[in-house]
């Protein structure tokens, strides 16, 4: 099972198993008032992790920014940060991509799973290696997971209970049982 900010953007491998170092939280819009502040809209499930004291990573660089205050105002989370101090600071940082380090997320309830992490899984029925798991696609109603095969042929399967048998991120590994009609 997934959860919107498990399908995050990731960047940068930052480990030998290509556990990504930062994931998106959200995305830097424009100055707000004259105190330095700046709008952000949030791409997370989980906020709350974006507090004083946080360390945000901003932009292509991830440039270490300190967060000061949060407030909220409507859907934008609106964010001051040490070393910005007026309006003409902070629009520097307009439509810079904010992240956070993977290892300041939140750990998920036991059967749910990190976008992140279920790229690259070796996806098995059976014996039979079916390929990789490439990417995801969010529906209304499930994910769907698209698998590359060794050949570049892709196969969509969805994300749910009677297709996914189990998962071993650590080990890489994903068992399915494809329903009728998925070849």
């Amino acid at each position: 099972m997934l959860d919107n900010d498990r399908n995050s953007s990731i960047t940068d491998a930052g480990s030998p198993n290509h556990e990504p170092a930062f994931v998106l939280v959200g995305k830097l819009q424009r100055a707000h008032g004259v105190n330095g502040e700046i709008a952000m809209r949030v791409d997370t499930d989980f906020p709350e992790r974006i507090r004083r004291g946080r360390v945000l990573y901003l932009g292509d660089h991830h440039l270490a920014v300190k967060v000061l205050r949060t407030r909220w105002k409507g859907k934008l989370l609106l964010l001051r940060f040490d070393g910005y101090e007026t309006p003409e600071d902070v629009s520097e940082l307009s439509n810079l991509l904010a992240f956070v380090s993977v290892e300041d997320i939140p750990a998920l309830p036991e059967g749910e799973y990190y976008h992140h992490q279920l790229i690259g899984l070796q996806v098995f029925e059976g014996e039979e290696l079916l390929g990789q798991l490439s990417a995801i696609i969010e529906t209304g109603a499930n994910d769907v997971y698209i698998i590359e095969d060794p050949n570049g042929k892709e196969l969509l399967i969805p994300a749910i209970p009677d297709v996914i048998k189990s998962i071993d991120v650590k080990n890489k590994h994903m068992d399915v049982r494809l329903l009728e009609g998925l070849r």
